[in-house]
């Protein structure tokens, strides 16, 4: 005698916006890429920032229509228009009746996690693809966000990290306990990266860089926690003691026409490309010497694992996620926070030795490769699911016995 007929499992996905960037990205793959035999994926998503770019089209690419809800904006403040979003939320999950509420950015975190509780969902998870408890605000609001959070990790069945050093950040402040987040590294589709070789010179042809030209990029958006400037300083450093380094700036953001002039200041605007945001990027790995990350804070960057997957050698600032994603001397190098000194040098150091840069490169490659697949993530976050739905159908039984 067959066994009832178990439904599939529907998954609510919530982030706040879905701007360029790595979140956006993994929202989407989760969305598209869970076995349609056991999940039925919804994505809820909200508005963008001035600047940031959007992904809908690698969404809608993907076979992914998310929900919008125009009133759920990404930033750390409280307004009436959250109010409207929570309701919208909530409005969408009591629809649904989703088995998991799966939150993603601190926005959507706060909203998503309250609306699902109020709707009665059984299993509530939220990801920190990094945080925002550090070095984006002053002392009293990153106080008053890590107590929010400390009260929001009490409604959450699983607290997820993208890599070890976001987990201990999360313990240190006091969020939660260790024994409820769980790791699950970033996954992506890494082949256009691998294969970006068949590309190369396309994108110093467009920046009318000659044959001999070395180039030093960084991608991504142009915010204070990036840390442009600091970028720039040591591109300065860099042009000083080589006059064949050239370097792009590959994104955009609120700070782009500062960061412009700031280019200016330091006298080396004819030396800076800024390209905006672009969608080749295996097309400017390839052409890409080093890449560089300034990041005073950071989870796991995309651009360090996009540009290790196309061989290139990533020169970054020892902070967040960055030390367990990168083996410094091995993988790439990692600099104190700030240094521009110590980041000019690296990169320098690369520049000049074609072997460590090859060495450091293959190297990098084989450990993306084999660690931030596509598939593992999938693989990583259905099992999750099945875990946590499988406790809470036994705490159920247990409850009625």
């Amino acid at each position: 005698m067959n066994g009832p007929v178990r439904r599939r499992a529907v998954i609510v996905r919530v982030i706040a916006r879905l701007n360029v960037g790595g979140p956006a990205i993994h929202v989407v793959n989760l969305t598209a890429g869970l076995d349609p035999r056991r999940f039925e994926s919804v994505l809820v998503s909200g508005s963008e920032n001035a600047g940031e770019g959007s992904m809908l089209d690698f969404a809608l690419a993907r076979g992914v229509r998310p929900v919008i809800i125009p009133e759920m904006v990404g930033d750390a403040s409280l307004r009436p228009r959250d109010l409207r979003a929570l309701a919208s939320l909530y409005r969408v999950i009591r629809a649904r009746r989703p088995q998991i509420v799966h939150t993603h950015t601190a926005k959507a975190g706060f909203l998503g996690r309250i609306a699902a509780r109020l709707a009665g969902v059984p299993v509530v998870v939220h990801t920190y693809h990094g945080h925002i408890l550090q070095g984006y605000y002053g002392p009293m609001t990153s106080g008053l966000l890590r107590r929010m959070e400390q009260a929001l990790a009490l409604m959450t069945d699983q607290i997820v990290a993208v890599s070890e050093r976001v987990k201990q950040d999360l313990v240190d402040y006091g969020i939660a306990p260790p024994r409820k987040i769980a790791v699950i590294p970033l996954g992506f589709d890494l082949r256009p990266f691998a294969e970006c070789a068949a590309y190369r010179g396309a994108f110093r042809r467009e920046l009318g860089l000659p044959e001999r030209a070395r180039l030093v990029t960084i991608v991504g958006r142009i915010f204070p926690i990036k840390n442009h400037r600091l970028f720039l300083q040591a591109a300065a450093l860099i042009a000083a003691a080589d006059p064949e380094v050239h370097f792009a700036v590959v994104g955009d953001g609120a700070l782009r026409a500062a960061t412009e002039e700031y280019a200016r200041t330091l006298g080396i605007a004819c030396r800076v490309s800024f390209t905006g945001w672009r969608r080749d990027l295996p097309q400017i790995y390839a052409d890409t010497d080093v890449l560089a990350v300034s990041s005073t804070n950071e989870g796991t960057p995309v651009s360090a694992i996009e540009a290790m997957a196309a061989g290139r050698p990533v020169v970054a600032t020892r902070v967040g996620g960055l030390p367990d994603l990168i083996a410094d001397g091995t993988t790439g190098f990692l600099v104190p926070p700030g240094d521009a000194g110590s980041l000019a040098a690296a990169i320098l150091r690369i520049l000049r030795d074609p072997d460590t840069a090859g060495r450091v490169g293959n190297a990098a490659r084989a450990v993306a490769q084999a660690r931030f697949p596509v598939e593992r993530l999938l693989s990583d976050v259905e099992g999750l699911y099945a875990r946590l739905l499988a406790r809470k159908e036994g705490a159920l039984v247990t409850s009625t016995e």
